[in-house]
């Protein structure tokens, strides 16, 4: 909690700054993937774009008889066309073909792939956020006024946490089915017992959409890694472990094969009828922060790709179970003092699983992370008299009819 409200208050800084607005309608490890991965994608991106544009990517060594505008053209011809990595204790191969078997394809694309990359960590967020209006539940509102709340003073407080309660009420009706037909029932029970059905209706869609993005998040996050490692063409996925390696047995592991900083570069020069071969030796100072970079990203990847998949179980071990949500449930009734032993838990259950259902304790959950226990006990506090008012009328309506209360509706 306390890291989340950190890393949130650091990001909403830089935000309010560019006058964007950090939304709360989802977790701490969704904000890893599409706010601070992407953030430090694009600081990545501006490094290497400024040491491209405004300084010197290449610089080769030409030969004594080039002029100003032979070196500048060397440069140039150098730095668009590939250049191939040859260490300084082999003799440079005389085919072509091995000389390309060792070619540098990457360096000149290195800006426009880190903001890919941060694209494709925020398309699940944009995804997320378009389906979720759909839903019926504004969890953006509801998550932030709940946040809000805790820093306000007590009067204003409960006028929050009664308006929030009213708001989920009029949110949860409107998901609700009209209809009682015979097969609407059957599919509600496979929806609330088994999750086998999902729909804005069956009060299940939030999570679903939810739990689709997690998976979006962790096939983004372990694709990279084999994208990477076709985009450079040097075994990227093992990258982290061979620098472990290399630290482990006190190899030199900052000059890399995959990132080397001195190459050779092949170009012809024609001069009328006759083209002039050469061979130059080159430096490559952008591989200097491009080796730096890669390195932090594969084990920045390997570590968001195994928080996402904690984030993905945990969630869907708090969501799919019935006997997971009910506890969670029951737990802030008890500690608001709401319920005892017996009838109390048979409607708290019967609370949980036809009141609130999937959709209602998952906008909760997401209360409960980005803001306080206290203020979720609240929350739950009052749905739950909002319920218990609404079976009393249900039950004195009945009562005329069939002249007397139903086993079981004790409130």
């Amino acid at each position: 909690m306390f890291e989340s409200l950190l890393m949130d208050s650091i990001i909403g800084s830089v935000g309010r700054v560019a006058n964007v607005k950090v939304r709360n309608d989802d977790d701490l490890n969704d904000r890893v993937n599409h706010l601070y991965t992407t953030g430090i994608l694009i600081i990545f991106t501006v490094v290497v774009s400024a040491r491209q544009y405004v300084g010197d990517p290449i610089r080769c060594w030409c030969p004594a008889q080039f002029t100003g505008a032979h070196v500048d053209y060397t440069n140039n011809i150098c730095w668009i066309s590939n250049t191939y990595f040859v260490p300084m204790d082999v003799s440079v191969p005389e085919s072509v073909p091995k000389r390309r078997e060792n070619e540098l394809t990457y360096y000149q694309w290195v800006p426009v792939m880190l903001l890919i990359q941060a694209l494709m960590f925020y398309i699940p967020c944009i995804l997320w956020r378009l389906f979720n209006g759909q839903s019926g539940i504004n969890v953006d509102r509801i998550v932030s006024l709940a946040s809000d709340a805790q820093y306000e003073a007590p009067e204003v407080r409960i006028r929050t946490i009664k308006y929030v309660v009213r708001h989920i009420d009029r949110c949860l009706d409107n998901q609700r089915e009209s209809r009682h037909r015979c097969c609407v029932t059957l599919r509600h029970v496979l929806s609330v017992k088994m999750s086998l059905l999902c729909g804005r209706r069956y009060g299940n869609y939030l999570i679903t959409v939810y739990l689709v993005m997690k998976m979006l998040y962790i096939a983004n996050a372990i694709g990279q890694l084999f994208m990477l490692n076709a985009f450079l063409a040097s075994e990227y996925n093992m990258y982290g472990f061979q620098v472990l390696e290399d630290l482990i047995e006190g190899d030199e592991w900052t000059a890399s094969r995959r990132f080397p900083r001195v190459t050779m570069c092949d170009f012809d020069i024609r001069q009328m009828t006759n083209n002039h071969h050469y061979s130059v030796q080159c430096v490559l100072p952008i591989n200097l922060f491009n080796e730096k970079i890669y390195i932090f990203l594969w084990f920045w990847l390997v570590f968001v790709s195994a928080l996402t998949c904690y984030s993905f179980i945990s969630w869907l071990w708090q969501m799919v179970f019935p006997s997971s949500r009910i506890h969670y449930i029951r737990k802030f009734l008890k500690i608001m003092d709401r319920i005892g032993s017996g009838p109390d838990k048979k409607l708290a259950t019967r609370f949980t699983m036809e009141y609130l259902r999937h959709d209602g304790v998952f906008t909760l959950r997401l209360v409960g992370k980005n803001s306080s226990d206290i203020v979720v006990a609240e929350i739950i506090s009052g749905l739950w008299d909002l319920y218990r008012s609404k079976k009393s009328i249900q039950i004195r309506n009945t009562l005329p009819s069939n002249g007397h209360e139903s086993d079981g509706e004790d409130v």
